[in-house]
Formats: structure tokens, C-alpha cells, sequence
């Protein structure tokens, strides 16, 4: 499936939802950090992404978001018998298990990158210590056969623009680039205060070739950062909103918005010009199976509207 940025504007697409939440659910202890799971748990990272794939996504991201060398150095995750590094480990097999999950169907392989665990604002680390972070991590899920990198969940331009700049250098793959605004009157700011009209601006000129946010505050609040997104680029837009907030119950974190509350958020969304869109934390296969519903209910509409 070829990955072409004028076809992705031509329709709405559907991306998975949750991965950690969702492997716990599944079995993983939640002891473990989610990523190794690669390595321990293979069974449940396949039979979590034909669950998406089921549902109706298309775009279909890897277990790897925090599988960076600075995250796996601080939890202590060492290379394996063999004397391959953990990143490399890590990542290539995320992206294995994706493939091995896809099969013969139309969907793409989506290798996920999160921040480095460095706040480059109080000088914890320079955008050129961190490039080769990015580009490490990058390089282990194209050789698992990644088709695109995503670049998600990101709260300070200084750190995913480099990020950008790295993975395309290292890859040669298309990227998605996907930062969380939670903060502002009208949550359309990042923790760093970052703008999201800015960052649009900023990632097109850093030559991303998608845009988009997720995470966040829910998907009650995400509708003025697609709107401020799709009035500062033409690019591709990338949806994925958290399933509303986490709740504590009995020393648990749960999430309480049912699949037909977030999907009912899905038209509006669309209508501000989001193309492909997706959950993140605390959503799962059923919520995607309700969006692309809808999303298909839509589609079938427009083409009604259209005959003549």
C-alpha cells in the first residue's frame, strides 16, 4: 500500500487506537514497561493489532513510543542474548509483529516515536544530542519494515522539529508528526505553550508530511486545535484524542468514556478537516469500530449528495 499525501486528503482514513492500556487489558502486567512486550509478549502485540485491523484501521502503529535509548537506559531494559541493543531489538520487532499482523491486507505499518524524556526548554539536552536518538529508533523500525514514522505526542517545537529533520535523513520514510495541546483557554497550546497554528507551520517547513495531534485533554476538547491545525496547513491531518480523562478506582486507572460517546465526536472532527483519525489512550478496538462506522455512514452520504 503505497503511502501517497494527495490520496490521504481525498478521504477520511481510519487509524488504531491505545496500546499500553490495551495490552494491559489483554494481560500484560502492568509491571512491565508496555514496549517489552515486543520481546515477552508477541502473541498479545499481534492479536492487539488484527483487533484494530478488524475494526477497520488502516493505519496501524508499533509498540515502540517510548523505545528510545534514554527510556530503556533508565528502566534498566538491557540487550538481549545475542548482544543486539534494546533499541534496535525493540523497534525492528515492533514493526515484525505489525507486518506479521497486516498480512496481505491494505493498511500501513506506522512506527512510533515519542519524545526523548528531555525537556530541551531547562537544557536537559540539545536538538543535536538528540538527533541521533530519533534517528536510532528510526532506522530499527524501517528495517522491521515500517512504511511511515510517526512522531507523536510531542509538547516542545524544539525537540520534534530536529526529530523531524533526523528520521527523514536516517529513513527516507514519510512522517507524521503529531504533538498534544492540552493547555490554553481553548486547549489549542502544549504544555510548553507551544501554539498549534505555530507548530503547523513549523512541521510544514520541517517538511512533515503529515500534521496532526493527539493525546491531550480528550476528545471533547480537541476540536479547536483540528480547527487552528487546518487553518495553518494544507497537509494531511492526524486525529487521535485520548477516550476522555483517567479516573483512579481501587489504585486503578480507568478510562469511562464508552465507544459511543467518543465516537459521537468523530463528524464534528471530520468536518474540521481532520483525514485520518483514531484514538489514543484509554480507546481501544471497539471505539475505532464505532468511528469507522460513522466515518463510512458519512462517506456514503457525501456520495449520495453527489449523484446527480
Amino acid at each position: 500500500m503505497a503511502f501517497d499525501s494527495e490520496a490521504l486528503k481525498a478521504r477520511v482514513w481510519m487509524a488504531d487506537g491505545g496500546w499500553s492500556t490495551q495490552l494491559q487489558v489483554r494481560g500484560l502486567p502492568t509491571e512491565l514497561m508496555a514496549e517489552t512486550a515486543n520481546r515477552t509478549h508477541p502473541e498479545l502485540v499481534v492479536e492487539l493489532a488484527r483487533a484494530y485491523l478488524d475494526a477497520g484501521a488502516q493505519f496501524i502503529t508499533t509498540n515502540t513510543f517510548g523505545a528510545n535509548r534514554i527510556n530503556l537506559e533508565r528502566r534498566g531494559v538491557a540487550s538481549s542474548a545475542a548482544g543486539v541493543s534494546p533499541v534496535t531489538e525493540i523497534n525492528r520487532r515492533g514493526a515484525e509483529l505489525v507486518r506479521e499482523a497486516i498480512g496481505g491486507r491494505e493498511a500501513f505499518v506506522v512506527g512510533s516515536i515519542g519524545p526523548s524524556g528531555k525537556i530541551l526548554a531547562v537544557r536537559e539536552a540539545t536538538p543535536e544530542q538528540l538527533a541521533p536518538v530519533f534517528a536510532e529508533q528510526a532506522q530499527a523500525l524501517a528495517a522491521g519494515g515500517a512504511d511511515v514514522i510517526l512522531l507523536e505526542t510531542f509538547s516542545e517545537l524544539a525537540e520534534i522539529l530536529p526529530a523531524v529533520r533526523a528520521v527523514k535523513e536516517a529513513t527516507g520514510l514519510p512522517v507524521i508528526a503529531s504533538m498534544s495541546f492540552d493547555s490554553g483557554p481553548q486547549r489549542t497550546r502544549t504544555m510548553m505553550g507551544a501554539e498549534a497554528g505555530e507548530c503547523a507551520a513549523a512541521l510544514e517547513d520541517a517538511e512533515a508530511d503529515v500534521i496532526g495531534c493527539n493525546c491531550g485533554s480528550g476528545i471533547s476538547f480537541v476540536l479547536p486545535a483540528v480547527v487552528a491545525l487546518r487553518a495553518a496547513t494544507t497537509l494531511p491531518l492526524w486525529v487521535k484524542p485520548n477516550a476522555g480523562l483517567p479516573e483512579l478506582e481501587g489504585g486503578r486507572t480507568v478510562w469511562k468514556q464508552t465507544p459511543e460517546e467518543f465516537a459521537a465526536f468523530i463528524p464534528q472532527i471530520v468536518d474540521a478537516g481532520a483525514n485520518i483519525v483514531g484514538g489514543c489512550c484509554g480507546s481501544g478496538p471497539e471505539h475505532i469500530r464505532r468511528m469507522a462506522a460513522l466515518v463510512a455512514r458519512g462517506r456514503a452520504g457525501r456520495a449520495k449528495q453527489d449523484l446527480p
